[in-house]
């Protein structure tokens, strides 16, 4: 089995995932235009051409999925996402620390990165795209918080 986590933007997802992509040292296999959907589909409005239906990234032995939603057929694409984090966990600080302030660029950091009770390296965010991150360290045997 495989939990992936499945992201809607509204018109963004292509630049998203080229982003995510970059950051994550990931690769998209699956960027599927509503352009290019057999004839019948339901959404056909040429304003929607370029927007993508579906997206795959592939992180490692990881996976992403998005796609573009507009509010005719997501009520709530419009408000902020809310409820959910994708999370990223590393036993390396310097990774979670490139990830946190790569992701955070050009959005905003509600926890700035730094050492927690539980973890060396914790931080989150809301990056560029309106999508909320938890970027998590995984502390090494033996670890014990400084403070």
């Amino acid at each position: 089995m495989k939990i992936v986590t499945s992201l809607s933007f509204r018109g963004q997802c292509a630049e998203a995932f080229a982003f995510y992509a970059q950051v994550l040292g990931g690769k998209i296999t699956a960027a599927i235009p509503y352009g290019d959907a057999p004839p019948g589909m339901p959404i056909s409005d040429p304003k929607y051409k370029n927007w993508l239906m579906h997206c795959w990234l592939d992180v490692g032995d990881q996976a992403m999925m998005g796609a573009d939603m507009d509010v005719e057929w997501a009520p709530n694409i419009d408000k902020p996402k809310n409820g959910f984090d994708v999370t990223l966990h590393s036993a390396s600080i310097e990774e979670a620390r490139r990830w946190f302030e790569q992701l955070s660029a050009g959005g905003k950091v509600n926890m700035p990165f730094g050492e927690t009770f539980w973890s060396p390296g914790f931080g989150g965010l809301v990056d560029k795209f309106g999508v909320p991150w938890m970027i998590n360290t995984i502390p090494q045997e033996g670890w014990k918080p400084k403070g």
